[in-house]
């Protein structure tokens, strides 16, 4: 995937800019992303904003290099032409995403969620053009059958791009030429100056190669508007004046505004999220509310994080500051710049880097794992990262997630080949000495990290301070073994023994000198059972559970490898908050935010991953819970943990597969329609099997092998006119309310008065015939649990 947006050299656009690219990265859109860049050599001359996104050049055509028209707009499809003609990434792309730079991505919009197809782009609804049913349409298009009303957003395949630009293009100059047909009632542009005619370029170049769209109605929204009920924007166009009570913006009062070359200056702050309930008392309008609130401190995110980027001093503390820095998750990374070598400083040189995580083959480790790839991904974190994945051959041969990284398998010491101890931690330092031992390698720095982490943004040695010789840790203090007994037993350098852990940077020399300290030690502390008390450990299990840990910091003892302790680097969800941005959230500890709590020890058996929409409990909303900044602040930490986890769940879901739950519901609705009037059995399994080839074939499950299982008990369900209401996750009573439920819905069948709920149970051993009671939406409903035919995990 690739997305384009088109701007102008002026500073009205360069702040939209900075709040596109902060958008695309803190949605996690896949892809690369290019700027199109439209100025005149005179323009280009003066111009302060060429390192503010990946940019292609291209010439101005404002003013009409034939005609003189002053016309803007028509630089968005000359930039498209002139991008396919003139840049490589157009050569290595499928499918391309096309934007305005007055849009903010909030989750990634992609063919395989959106639903396109080669010959079938979707667009959003833009249901004023009515000049595709009028004359308008029978003049500039020999197909005006095919004119499809729509815009906003554009997804479409490279091949259909290729043969429609020129056209996009052709058609705007005719309509923009055409001002006998500019009037209101032709075109419904309520100016009738003809400036909606690059609109129109692009429906009647649709229609005249022959592209009709998937119409999209929910994905973007403008601010202001108030979303459909069950359906979550994945972008907001803030092109219309919005206003949430007496706080207003619109963006053409900011059409000169130097605001990204003027230190920490913001936009004026909108009410705070809290207040939402307050202003308005009914949930979905209330959502609206807080689309508006969070379109602009989206854009004031990216000009302050802009800002710190740029050199500006710390800016004056605020409630409202505070309430900023919090909300920022991630950092963003590095940008290349697709520009002349000669308009950009040289390059810094840093040295590479390479990450590396230790898991084992079972489901807790694999849902930790699309977790951190998810967020590496999103973090700007340089370099490769690598699992390390420690299994037996027996666990090797029946494991299902070997797609999920980048990997390297190693052989599972956690039952010790020589005593027999079952302790899975030593896999960690063996696992990093079997890498070192087989891998190649031309990274200068490894970065460490657990399976339990989440990266904020990228960890570097020319940041943090790591250099050869000395390691870069975060501070764990609790380990007092290092000033006492234990360390005088298991090191010849007590002196030089540093309490540190979580999250390691050295330099890869110093790795290979270490690494088998690391494992022997282990090894040693781990067999000193007379030593494992609490009063000398600083275990609270007293059980040696942290031997892999005294084994790291003795073996770097022993080789004098001394530690940058950065308390900066590395925070637990729940602790209080920091008065820094964490890198990395290590969530190994159990966390609360009021009576909701997360344990990843409770999530230690279930199938998070090879199971359809399985997710970690949703948080609490953090724009409500609390008034106090500080406290908000803390709170947000941990319910963006978890939500980040819930987000990387939910897009490795898609990439497998699976079927939208909707899309049963519209298969269910569908074999209502087609059951009316009929009474034969076997015309009703007929009718079956033929919509559930059409809805597998939709989502092209064919392809995936892995996913064969999932669909050949499709008939078998649907025979049943089963109610699919998701991935319920189980509690100790049994009883749901309707906020509990994610993206689902209850509804009834034609052919059956009782629907059947299928549910995956968590934390509960549920025995058969066991009586249950439910609650949704106030209805009660009762019933007992029986274990679906051919699969014991679904009651």
């Amino acid at each position: 995937m690739h997305t384009l947006f088109s701007v102008e050299c002026d500073v009205y656009f360069d702040w939209q800019t900075v709040g596109m690219m902060h958008s695309f990265t803190k949605s996690g859109q896949p892809g690369a992303i290019t700027r199109l860049l439209s100025c005149t050599d005179q323009q280009l001359a003066s111009y302060r904003g060429l390192h503010l996104a990946p940019s292609h050049l291209v010439p101005s055509m404002s003013q009409h290099p034939v005609t003189g028209d002053w016309y803007p707009a028509i630089n968005k499809p000359a930039a498209v032409v002139h991008w396919l003609h003139h840049s490589k990434d157009a050569d290595i792309v499928d499918w391309v995403l096309i934007l305005d730079a007055d849009q903010i991505i909030r989750h990634p919009l992609t063919p395989w969620a959106l639903g396109a197809e080669k010959g079938r782009p979707v667009a959003a609804q833009y249901g004023y053009l009515i000049g595709c049913d009028n004359e308008l349409a029978r003049i500039h298009t020999k197909h005006p059958e095919l004119c499809d009303k729509v815009g906003g957003f554009i997804l479409m395949h490279i091949e259909d791009l290729r043969v429609f630009a020129p056209l996009w293009l052709s058609k705007t100059e005719e309509v923009r030429a055409d001002k006998q047909h500019w009037s209101t009632n032709i075109t419904g542009d309520i100016f009738g100056q003809g400036w909606i005619s690059e609109m129109y370029g692009y429906s009647f170049g649709a229609a005249e190669v022959g592209l009709q769209h998937k119409i999209d109605e929910h994905t973007m929204i403008y601010p202001g508007y108030i979303p459909a009920p069950d359906h979550e924007p994945h972008l907001m166009h803030y092109g219309l004046p919005f206003n949430v009570s007496d706080w207003k913006f619109d963006k053409l009062q900011h059409h000169d505004d130097s605001i990204v070359y003027d230190c920490n200056r913001l936009f004026p702050e909108p009410p705070y999220p809290s207040e939402a309930q307050q202003l308005e008392p009914d949930p979905n309008e209330r959502r609206g509310i807080l689309l508006s609130i969070e379109c602009v401190n989206t854009l004031n995110e990216a000009l302050l994080i802009h800002h710190q980027k740029s050199g500006c001093p710390e800016p004056h503390e605020s409630d409202y500051l505070t309430f900023l820095k919090e909300s920022i998750h991630r950092i963003l990374a590095p940008l290349s710049l697709n520009i002349p070598a000669t308009l950009l400083p040289l390059p810094e040189q840093h040295p590479t880097i390479h990450t590396l995580f230790s898991t084992e083959c079972t489901n807790y480790f694999d849902w930790q794992t699309v977790g951190l790839m998810h967020s590496f991904r999103l973090s700007g974190q340089p370099g490769g990262i690598t699992r390390l994945l420690s299994c037996t051959d027996e666990d090797l041969e029946n494991y299902q997630g070997m797609n999920l990284a980048p990997t390297h398998v190693v052989p599972s010491m956690s039952l010790h080949p020589l005593t027999g101890d079952w302790y899975p931690a030593i896999n960690k330092p063996a696992a990093i000495l079997h890498w070192l031992s087989h891998v190649q390698t031309d990274a200068e720095y490894i970065v460490i990290l657990d399976a339990d982490m989440l990266l904020r943004g990228s960890i570097t040695p020319w940041e943090f301070g790591a250099k050869r010789g000395l390691a870069v840790s975060a501070p764990y203090d609790y380990l007092i073994g290092c000033d006492n007994i234990l360390a005088k037993i298991h090191t010849r350098n007590p002196e030089e023994c540093d309490k540190v852990g979580g999250v390691l940077m050295m330099h890869i020399d110093d790795l290979r000198l270490l690494a088998p300290y690391w494992l022997h030690k282990t090894e040693e502390v781990r067999s000193d059972k007379a030593h494992w008390s609490t009063n000398i450990t600083g275990d609270i299990y007293g059980e040696g559970w942290i031997s892999e840990m005294y084994g790291y910091s003795f073996g770097a003892a022993e080789i004098k490898l001394r530690h940058l302790k950065r308390s900066d680097i590395m925070l637990y969800p729940g602790s209080s908050v920091p008065s820094f941005s964490p890198r990395v959230l290590h969530y190994g500890l159990k966390f609360e935010v009021g009576n909701w709590h997360f344990d990843k020890a409770e999530w230690r058996e279930q199938d998070m991953t090879n199971t359809c929409w399985q997710y970690l409990p949703n948080p609490p909303d953090e724009l409500s819970l609390f008034s106090e900044p500080l406290e908000r602040a803390q709170h947000n930490i941990s319910i963006g943990c978890v939500k980040t986890l819930n987000e990387a769940l939910h897009l490795h879901h898609i990439e497998c597969g699976c079927i939208p739950l909707q899309a049963f519901k519209n298969l269910q609705n569908e074999l209502d329609i087609n059951m009316q009037g009929r009474t034969q059995p076997d015309d009703h399994e007929e009718d079956q099997k033929r919509l559930t080839q059409k809805i597998v074939s939709d989502q092209s499950l064919d392809k995936d092998a892995r996913l064969q299982t999932k669909t050949a008990t499709m008939d078998q369900d649907l025979d049943k006119s089963e109610v699919i209401l998701g991935s319920i996750r189980g509690n100790s009573n049994l009883n749901y309310h309707e906020t509990d439920l994610l993206e689902s819905e209850v509804w009834s069948s034609s052919s059956s008065s009782i629907p059947t709920i299928l549910m995956s149970p968590i934390d509960q051993q549920i025995h058969d015939q066991q009586q249950i009671q439910i609650e949704i939406s106030g209805g009660q409903y009762q019933g007992v649990l029986l274990p679906r035919e051919g699969d014991n995990k679904i009651l």
